[in-house]
C-alpha cells in the first residue's frame, strides 16, 4: 500500500484533513527553524505558471465500483513571508466515506510549506490515520546544506531539488512539456519515510478526457511502477493532465493485483489560466 500513497500523493494530492488550529503552530515552527540563507549558495530559480494562491482542487476516489473517498487540494490564498522567502502553505483535505468508511476508516492531513521563487519545501507536514494506523511526521527541509531534519535529533541528506509528498505534485505541474514526445520519461526525487523515493513519469501522448467538469485535450503520463508486489505490470498506473498551461491533474487510474483504484476531478476554483477544455 505505500507504494501506491505515494503515486496518488505526488500526482493527485492524497487524501488530508485540516485543521486552522494546527496551521498557527506549523507556521511557528516553520518560523523558529527556517535555515538561514548561506552566501556562498543561491537557491535556483523556477517558473511557476501553473498555480497561484488561492486554487482549489476537488476529486472523488475509487476503490473499485465504490466510491471511497474525496479530496482537496487548496493552495492558501495569503503568500507567507518567512526569513525573507515568500511561501506558499499547500494543504490536503479529505476523508474516506460511505461503506469505505466503515472498514477501511482514513482521516489523513498533508501539508506542505513551499518556497515560491525556488519550487522547494521548507516544511512538510505529516498527520495520517488509515485503518486504525496514526503516521506523525514533521520534515524541515535545508535546501542550502542540502539536508532534512526529519525529528529526534535525525537528519537525512537529500539531492538538490528534493521534493515532499506535496511538493512534488505541484513541482511536477510547472515542468517544462512544450517539446514533449511520445516516451520521454522525467523524474522528480521526493522524500517519503525518510528515503529518497525518485518518481519517474513516461510521457505517452494525448487524449481526450470527459469529466464531471467538462471535455478536455490532455497530456498522458505512465508514471514506472515496479511491477510484481502491487502492479500486474508498469502500464498499470495512468495519469492525465489538462494540455494548457494549468497542467491540472483530471484523472488517475491504476489495475491492481487485486481490484483497481481511480480519482476523478469534481471541482476547480481560481485557476491561473485559460483551460483546454473543449466547448
Amino acid at each position: 500500500m505505500k507504494r501506491i500513497s505515494i503515486i496518488i500523493v505526488s500526482f493527485t494530492a492524497v487524501i488530508s484533513l485540516c485543521s486552522a488550529g494546527y496551521f498557527v503552530s506549523s507556521y511557528q515552527t516553520l518560523e523558529e527553524t527556517m535555515p538561514q540563507p548561506v552566501v556562498s549558495k543561491e537557491l535556483p530559480k523556477a517558473e511557476n505558471e501553473a498555480f497561484k494562491e488561492g486554487e482549489i482542487l476537488s476529486y472523488r476516489l475509487h476503490y473499485g465500483v465504490m466510491d471511497a473517498g474525496e479530496i482537496i487540494m487548496e493552495v492558501k490564498p495569503d503568500v507567507m513571508e518567512v526569513a525573507g522567502r515568500k511561501v506558499y502553505h499547500i494543504v490536503g483535505n479529505g476523508y474516506s466515506k460511505g461503506t469505505f468508511d466503515w472498514f477501511f476508516k482514513v482521516r489523513d492531513r498533508y501539508e506542505t510549506f513551499m518556497d515560491k521563487d525556488a519550487m522547494l519545501p521548507w516544511m512538510f507536514v505529516r498527520r495520517v490515520y488509515e485503518g486504525g494506523v496514526t503516521i506523525n511526521q514533521d520534515y524541515k527541509f535545508n535546501h542550502y546544506t542540502n539536508k532534512v531534519d526529519v525529528g529526534n535529533g535525525e537528519k537525512v541528506d537529500i539531492p538538490a531539488g528534493t521534493q515532499d509528498m506535496i511538493s512534488a505534485f505541484y513541482s511536477a505541474r510547472t515542468l517544462d512539456l512544450s517539446s514533449a514526445k511520445d516516451g520521454d520519461v522525467f523524474t522528480i526525487n521526493s522524500i517519503v519515510d525518510k528515503e529518497i523515493w525518485p518518481l519517474k513519469i513516461r510521457f505517452v501522448g494525448r487524449e481526450k478526457i470527459k469529466c464531471d467538469i467538462g471535455t478536455f485535450n490532455c497530456l498522458k503520463f505512465r508514471p514506472i511502477v515496479q511491477k510484481g508486489r502491487i502492479f500486474k505490470s508498469e502500464d498499470d498506473l495512468n495519469v492525465w493532465i489538462t494540455d494548457d498551461k494549468n497542467r491540472v491533474p483530471l484523472r488517475a487510474q491504476a489495475k491492481l493485483l487485486v481490484g483497481s483504484i481511480k480519482l476523478d476531478i469534481t471541482g476547480v476554483k481560481n485557476l491561473a489560466n485559460p483551460t483546454s477544455e473543449i466547448k
